[in-house]
């Protein structure tokens, strides 16, 4: 019997298999960040800051946060990370004490999922 048709079915079959794996690990990224993008426009960051994809955010007071997720620190303090994003969010007055971010209450699961929504903005 002649198994190499046989070793095509399978090989494609795995290979199909992998690409839906990898397809649903990136849904709970997409979701988070959709998640994060609610909060933001919930929290009041637009209040203070402009952030592309958010109605109404065209703050002036904070910087803008197009492109925050190309820049290497975030205040000038920390390396720019999701977890210290996420960090900077819930406690910003821990890193810069007297800086204009005031502590907004942030709960650190929604902080990572404005952390993953800023980390869209390339």
């Amino acid at each position: 019997m002649d198994w190499k048709p046989l070793a095509h079915v399978v090989a494609l079959a795995v290979t199909v298999g992998l690409a839906a794996c990898e397809a649903e690990s990136a849904v709970p990224k997409t979701s988070e960040a959709d998640r994060g993008a609610k909060l933001i426009a919930t929290t009041g960051c637009g209040m203070c800051h402009q952030i592309p994809g958010i109605a109404g955010a065209d703050g002036e007071i904070g910087p803008p946060l197009d492109h925050i997720a190309s820049r290497v620190y975030i205040a000038g303090m920390l390396r720019n990370s999701p977890e210290n994003l996420s960090a900077w969010i819930q406690h910003p007055q821990t890193y810069v004490p007297g800086n204009a971010m005031p502590e907004m209450g942030v709960s650190a699961d929604d902080a990572r999922s404005i952390a993953a929504y800023l980390d869209t903005l390339r």
